[in-house]
């Protein structure tokens, strides 16, 4: 466990999330793991007619759970901070927060971003935050995130940030 890891897990949270992908994402690339296993197979006869199988589909799982490791987490307590994946953020540097719903998610990401922005972006969570940073000596403008829970994730940040 790396001290990033045991460091928020001794502070009590504020608010924490997984962005695991939904059941709904994982019946295409499975298919797709299986037919490319078939198509191997196809060639091979004997154990290694089976051998793709026990590989790729774990392998495409793997992947998949790999995917829904961000976890997105605010800290309460002495030292509040925003957690997104390995990156923090103190809350006393949390300037304007944000909603970006479904409809103005393709503009923030395209033609508003900015090239120095932090992106914690997953194409399967509809909704995200926009955390602008008041820290002068961070070269970074604002912090884009997905969040299922976007309302609630912006009202604590507001809440914290104009507290600390």
């Amino acid at each position: 466990m790396s001290s990033s890891t045991r460091t928020r897990a001794k502070a009590a949270l504020a608010h924490s999330e997984r962005l695991y992908l939904s059941w709904w994402g994982w019946p295409l690339p499975l298919l797709g793991g299986a037919l490319l296993a078939a198509e191997i197979h196809m060639g091979y006869p004997g154990v290694r007619a089976w051998l793709p199988y026990v590989i790729l589909l774990p392998v495409v799982v793997v992947l998949l759970l790999g995917m829904g490791r961000l976890t997105v987490s605010v800290t309460s307590g002495s030292e509040r901070e925003l957690w997104v994946g390995d990156a923090h953020l103190p809350l006393r540097f949390v300037g304007e927060v944000e909603v970006i719903g479904k409809a103005a998610k393709r503009k923030a990401l395209g033609p508003e971003l900015d090239p120095a922005a932090f992106v914690a972006h997953r194409g399967w969570v509809p909704t995200m935050v926009r955390i602008h940073l008041t820290d002068p000596e961070d070269p970074t403008p604002y912090w884009l995130i997905s969040t299922r829970h976007p309302e609630r994730l912006a009202e604590l940040l507001r809440g914290h940030g104009e507290a600390g």
